[in-house]
């Protein structure tokens, strides 16, 4: 990351502009937030326009005289944007982070402490998991926001085609993958760019190998150069050099418009881009309905393998002008009304007692997100880990492999750099 994230630990309790209060000073008109508007960052386009909507109608039908305004930002450079944009004067007052980015900034001071409106937001309700990679010190500054496993997607017609079974195991998910690509012609039998490592940690968790573990002295190792995870990474390198016609330098993002198209026998994704892979203007694509099914991502000797578990968290800025006015808004997304559009819409709500509504959104993917989601995890628990995101470590790592680098070469030089951020 081109700025520290230690720039924000100079901000705290002294930092955050409280709403002032009417001259009276009654308990009644303190407790009303002046009016004013406030920006809420919303990361990429998986919050749905339902649900936007509804933010912006039911925040001002509860805030007379205020106004709420989404900008959409994106997932690339965001930890850098955050960095500077919360620290600046003319900050954010409600921003969307990836699980994994949050404790760079629930450790630094960035955001406001949620502690007094847990309760409302949720409290015992909310994702334990998330509630975690939110907290800090034994204190709230940023709410379970959506969640979600990957699944996996495949083109029915394409693996009958082929004379492919549901794979069982991960050998056999691989085996697969290149043997669709050998007689589908033209179609990546796992679409797999670069630099997606969301998709390439599984395949290293499922051999016994790990990111990264903390010692007892806080000292963090870095383990992607280890036997068992060497064996994870080079399935990896199998995958992207024999069954996949992905960009070598390509993301996720959109990945399932291959799928979609017929260019693509195999997707692994987040289960929310099921909407995008059937849907077209006019709603449901029949067509693609009927030649797609799922299954989770099977594990090294069966079962569902370990898989990532994307998802965001969101908090209120620290120096926000209008903490109560965020506060307001924040309980708006966390709302059950709130967070069942985003169920409809494929997302793991923050709520878990709604989540049986994702099941009522998507039926035919109900098992499968509930097998992938009991083993999903997490990248290593360290502040310092948005650092590596930014620095881009992991996707280059996969964009050599991609290109058909040396595993282990390219890993022990993944592991220096790691070690050297987390425990910098």
């Amino acid at each position: 990351m081109n700025k520290k994230l230690g720039a924000l630990a100079l901000l705290g309790a002294s930092a955050i502009v409280l709403a002032g209060c009417s001259s009276s000073g009654t308990p009644e008109e303190s407790a009303t937030p002046e009016a004013g508007e406030i920006r809420v960052w919303l990361v990429g386009t998986d919050t749905p326009k339902e649900a936007r909507e509804y933010l912006v109608d039911t925040f001002a039908e509860q805030n007379p005289g205020s106004t709420l305004v989404i900008e959409e930002q994106q997932w690339t450079g965001l930890v850098d944007k955050l960095t500077t944009s919360l620290s600046s004067n003319d900050t954010p007052d409600i921003v969307e982070m990836g699980n994994t980015q949050a404790a760079a900034f629930t450790s630094s001071g960035a955001l406001l402490s949620l502690d007094d409106i847990k309760a409302d937001l949720g409290g015992d309700d909310l994702l334990d998991g998330f509630v975690e990679a939110g907290s800090w010190d034994g204190s709230l500054y940023a709410a379970p926001y959506y969640s979600g496993a990957r699944v996996v997607f495949y083109n029915t017609d394409m693996y009958d085609e082929a004379g492919i079974e549901v794979p069982t195991t991960l050998d056999d998910y691989v085996a697969a993958g290149k043997t669709l690509a050998t007689e589908l012609d033209g179609v990546s039998g796992v679409y797999f760019p670069g630099k997606d490592w969301y998709n390439a940690l599984p395949f290293v968790w499922e051999n016994g190998g790990e990111v990264a573990v903390v010692g007892d002295d806080g000292t963090w190792d870095a383990q992607l150069s280890s036997d068992a995870s060497i064996a994870g990474l080079t399935q990896v390198q199998d995958l992207m050099v024999n069954a996949s016609l992905a960009p070598k330098d390509g993301d996720e993002t959109e990945s399932w418009v291959p799928f979609r198209t017929e260019k693509a026998a195999t997707l692994s994704a987040p289960s929310w881009a099921y909407w995008s892979i059937v849907a077209d203007e006019d709603g449901k694509d029949t067509a693609v309905v009927d030649s797609t099914g799922y299954y989770a991502l099977p594990g090294k000797d069966g079962g569902a393998a370990q898989v990532f578990a994307g998802g965001s968290n969101v908090g209120i800025a620290a120096k926000s002008a209008h903490p109560e006015l965020a506060k307001s808004a924040l309980e708006i997304m966390l709302s059950e009304d709130y967070q069942s559009i985003l169920a409809g819409a494929g997302l793991v709500p923050a709520l878990k007692s709604l989540g049986s509504q994702v099941a009522a959104a998507t039926p035919e993917l109900a098992t499968v997100i509930a097998d992938a989601a009991a083993n999903a995890k997490l990248t290593p628990a360290s502040p310092k880990w948005a650092d590596v995101e930014a620095k881009g470590i992991m996707q280059d790592l996969f964009v050599n492999i991609a290109n058909g680098g040396d595993v282990a070469a390219l890993a022990a030089e993944a592991d220096s750099q790691i070690e050297s951020i987390l425990n910098g």
